[in-house]
């Protein structure tokens, strides 16, 4: 008999009609549709697409719109070459667990085992991913910030989910991984968990949150791109106490984590300001913070670790304290605002009232 892993984690991972770029990968939804949808000609022409781009370490490498024509001989010839190129191999911007579960469903509709085959090949490369101490890195290579734990754009969260997914025995993937490999992924997602309460940040005798990236080794809060400096983060968090609370039988640790987290957010709300666009004096687009008795409450993106001040960066990797001190390249092309903590207020209610 299957076990029960909760109606939310289907809706949030399986549901795929509703699977979108956002959550999974970024301007690419061709990988998600119906079920009778992996039937059809289209369906077929996608796949020949996600069995080339594997990698030979079993990875996919991010971003890659798929498209819905056959392709030409050119094409498939540059993919066969690049196969052996592995470093861009990652789990960012849902690389990786979104062709799992393209192949899942692949597998499910035609029965072909070459899917069954190059899916457990991507199993096998993200758990290649994870440490000993439970988190994973988001690519293949092992430079510079792509060995950090990583958090950002829930790139672990969404291997998690996957790993939950495959241990509880998902219809999905029913006859598509053996008795060891399901193993495999319940000990990967305990492993998980247990990373993500080591690395919640200790403002000295208080929990918070998490950054959006550890160091692998301190699990300290790490740099990552010039912009991305060690700070608590607004947006990352989310996902991973969205993960906690979905826990059956959470004990005391992770509610501690849970209610410190809940708490830190509560009272970092900022309230009665809203983005909004216009346009400057130059004539460009622009985005300012303007107040707004009405607005919905928004979290910045980063915070400083023991201040808990929110901070901006340019690519020169100066702290700033104010969006508009920033250039227009960078104010534009980040998110330096979120207001998705508040979705978590509801959840975090009813999951008070199951203890």
């Amino acid at each position: 008999m299957k076990k029960d892993v909760g109606i939310t984690l289907f809706i949030i991972l399986f549901s795929t009609v509703t699977l979108h770029a956002q959550t999974l990968r970024k301007g690419n939804n061709t990988l998600f549709k119906s079920a009778d949808w992996y039937r059809t000609p289209e369906a077929l022409v996608v796949a020949d697409y996600v069995l080339l781009l594997q990698k030979d370490n079993g990875g996919w490498p991010k971003n890659f719109k798929y498209p819905v024509e056959p392709m030409d001989e050119t094409f498939r010839s540059k993919g066969l070459a690049a196969k052996a190129i592995v470093r861009d191999a990652t789990i960012d911007n849902a690389a990786t667990y979104s062709e799992i579960i393209f192949l899942a469903n692949m597998y499910r509709a035609t029965g072909d085992t070459c899917y069954k085959n190059a899916l457990n090949r991507g199993f096998d490369f993200i758990l290649s991913l994870q440490y000993p101490n439970g988190g994973f890195r988001q690519f293949s290579r092992t430079d510079g910030y792509y060995t950090h734990i990583t958090y950002n754009d829930n790139a672990m969260n969404n291997v998690m989910q996957l790993m939950r997914a495959i241990s509880m025995e998902h219809e999905l993937f029913e006859g598509l991984l053996d008795s060891c490999k399901e193993q495999q992924a319940r000990k990967s997602f305990e492993l998980g968990i247990e990373c993500i309460l080591n690395t919640q940040y200790r403002q000295a005798d208080s929990l918070t949150l998490w950054c959006a990236q550890h160091d692998a080794e301190t699990l300290l809060p790490a740099k990552a791109r010039a912009y991305e400096l060690p700070s608590l983060s607004g947006s990352e968090s989310v996902g991973l106490v969205e993960l906690l609370l979905q826990l059956p039988d959470p004990n005391e640790r992770v509610q501690t984590a849970i209610h410190a987290a809940m708490a830190w957010f509560d009272a970092h709300r900022i309230q009665g300001k809203r983005l909004e666009y216009y346009t400057n004096s130059d004539g460009k687009r622009d985005l300012r913070l303007v107040d707004d008795v009405n607005a919905k409450d928004l979290w910045a993106r980063f915070y400083e670790l023991e201040s808990n001040r929110p901070f901006f960066c340019d690519r020169d990797g100066i702290i700033k304290y104010d969006l508009q001190e920033i250039g227009l390249e960078r104010k534009m092309g980040y998110g330096w605002y979120t207001d998705s903590p508040s979705k978590l207020f509801p959840k975090y209610e009813k999951w008070k009232q199951r203890k």
